[in-house]
């Protein structure tokens, strides 16, 4: 199952009702479209599920993240996203592990240049973060603790 976990009371609020869920969610992923054609989205008990053709697992990815830093969303679940065999195989695993992809829950004091210190030896390499997450962070000074973001391998 493509099921990705997140923190059901942090992130973005974008809707008050959960009728209105999954058109808010919809709406912010092709606001910022990360390579999603025919998006699908639907949203029941606090689970997102995700539907749409896909141009590359990190497309997938970053739409993950985009649903599941929402506040109200619990996981995100991408069973419905197909990816082109060209891109990669189509099965949540290939999507979770692409390209060697690490994800982070950022805590409480971290900053972008902490994490970059973390994960590379080196804080001036924050940009590598934060260009991977620009769908999800808007502000390299703006991150919130329980968000959830992609750490991309050391270039």
């Amino acid at each position: 199952m493509g099921l990705f976990d997140f923190v059901k009371n942090i992130g973005h609020k974008l809707f008050s009702e959960e009728g209105q869920a999954a058109q808010k969610i919809k709406e912010t992923i092709e606001t910022d479209n990360p390579g999603i054609k025919n998006l699908t989205v639907d949203y029941k008990n606090s689970t997102v599920y995700l539907g749409g053709e896909a141009d590359s697992p990190e497309a997938v990815q970053k739409a993950v993240l985009m649903a599941g830093n929402v506040q109200g969303v619990e996981s995100v679940n991408v069973d419905g996203v197909k990816i082109p065999a060209a891109a990669a195989t189509s099965t949540p695993k290939a999507v979770e592990s692409y390209a060697s992809i690490q994800y982070y829950v950022i805590q409480s004091g971290d900053t972008l240049s902490k994490i970059a210190q973390q994960f590379y030896g080196s804080a001036e390499k924050y940009t590598q973060i934060f260009e991977a997450n620009r769908e999800v962070i808007k502000d390299p000074d703006r991150i919130f603790p329980g968000q959830k973001i992609r750490i991309p391998p050391n270039k």
